[in-house]
């Protein structure tokens, strides 16, 4: 029986786990199941119940062998309050390179989404569910980013995506998304083909800008305001950076300007003596490079150790402050970037996010870590109207419609996706690169509409 405390007033206190939990664990030392009862192993010696606090009576649990079985039925087919916790987990999935030359863009992706998970995932917690991170490394390569896509959606409570980093896995990786309607929404990835195909259109989405804006925009600025008129174009021959250099030079061309030599290297390549031997013979104005900045701070090092005295202009894939690292500060001359990621100090909370940032995991935020933290916001926005709307237990296709109506102030700017799941409008920065990264000046930042056809 128990001592001092009724069955009423423990079954108003204890969940049926916890009731249960009380008769078969809290049991007197050496009491041992009855010898006629089933064995499904050697006789367990069970813990002995201490004093412990209920409703501020103290309390001891005393059992005989027979009462033990039927109280353990009885607290198995009796309903007792469930804990809110209990209805379960939803999980939000980072995919980014976590290692590898381009982890620290990764990991600042991360760090972003479990700021906005904490931030914003009350009202799921008070609707009785737990919201949790996972984080994936993506390593920069398709082959895993399909991989770990293939894996992630047999998980029932995968819920969203925030990812990837670079537009080559997102591609690929959001078709395996697509299989069973799992939303994912990139902070980064810009090339046009991610939200372009019919296989894909109801699951990928992005909060940053575009390339087919995003290039052109460096052109222009490239011929404007640099008076360029002929350029050597550069690619790492990924999706993201053949993209970026095509439009680039397309529009380069429109403008007045020359491509003198286009090319694609390696990835992995770290020796440009070849193209930057001949560029001492043709002189350009301009080197554009469309990549990532572990190769783009080894380019504009080599193109300063050879004496260049060519403006160096590439992408968003340079927006970090490994640049500076990679490149020597001394040779941060003339380099400039283009990027949809609006850095920190042109954002109205900007300077509050940052703060709660470096306070929380001991560095400064990444050009994307506050995109990172409006795609998480945007996934718990739309499980939050999901769950409001319907009783049942929201389903991945219902999750990735309802985040094609959010529509909120995020921290990077206005948060609503058109159609196709581009963000409706993004803001495209030129930033000049100086020695250090937090000198960085921004030059311009244009708000542009995506593009509709």
């Amino acid at each position: 029986m128990l001592d001092r405390v009724s069955l009423s007033r423990l079954s108003g206190c204890l969940s049926r786990f916890e009731m249960a939990r009380a008769y078969f664990v809290y049991l007197p030392k050496r009491l041992l199941l009855p010898n006629s009862a089933p064995r499904f192993g050697p006789p367990i010696e069970l813990m002995t119940l201490r004093p412990a606090q209920l409703g501020g009576m103290q309390m001891k649990l005393r059992y005989s062998s027979g009462l033990l079985v039927l109280a353990g039925l009885w607290a198995l087919t009796t309903t007792f309050p469930v804990a809110a916790q209990e209805k379960g987990t939803f999980k939000i999935v980072t995919q980014t390179p976590l290692s590898g030359d381009q982890s620290l863009a990764g990991e600042a992706i991360k760090l972003g989404a479990q700021l906005g998970i904490e931030d914003f995932g009350g009202q799921i917690a008070a609707a009785g569910y737990k919201v949790v991170l996972q984080a994936e490394d993506d390593q920069a390569s398709p082959t895993t980013g399909v991989a770990n896509a293939n894996r992630i959606i047999n998980d029932a409570q995968v819920i969203g995506v925030v990812g990837h980093y670079n537009s080559g896995v997102s591609i690929p990786a959001s078709e395996v998304y697509a299989k069973v309607g799992l939303t994912m929404i990139s902070p980064s990835s810009t090339n046009p083909t991610l939200t372009e195909r019919e296989s894909t259109k109801l699951v990928a989405n992005r909060v940053s800008g575009r390339d087919d804006v995003q290039g052109p925009a460096a052109a222009k600025f490239a011929v404007k305001t640099l008076q360029v008129k002929r350029a050597y174009v550069i690619n790492d021959k990924t999706a993201y950076g053949s993209g970026l250099a095509d439009a680039f030079a397309k529009t380069l061309i429109e403008q007045g300007g020359q491509v003198v030599l286009a090319t694609g290297v390696d990835q992995k390549e770290t020796d440009f003596s070849t193209i930057l031997n001949r560029a001492r013979l043709d002189k350009p104005d301009l080197i554009f490079y469309g990549g990532t900045y572990p190769q783009g701070g080894l380019v504009i090092k080599q193109i300063r150790e050879k004496g260049l005295s060519a403006k160096f202009l590439g992408g968003d894939g340079l927006d970090s402050a490994d640049l500076q690292k990679i490149a020597g500060a001394e040779n941060m001359i003339d380099i400039f970037f283009t990027t949809t990621s609006v850095p920190l100090s042109q954002l109205p909370a900007g300077k509050a996010f940052g703060e709660k940032y470096k306070a929380k995991f001991g560095r400064a935020p990444e050009g994307y870590s506050a995109y990172g933290y409006d795609a998480a916001h945007a996934i718990l926005a739309a499980l939050e109207a999901e769950l409001k709307a319907n009783a049942a237990l929201p389903t991945r296709p219902a999750v990735a419609a309802q985040v094609r109506k959010v529509d909120f102030d995020g921290l990077t700017g206005h948060i609503a996706f058109n159609g196709k799941g581009d963000i409706k409008e993004a803001k495209y920065v030129v930033v000049t690169v100086a020695p250090s990264p937090s000198d960085n000046k921004v030059v311009s930042v244009e708000l542009v509409a995506a593009p509709t056809n």
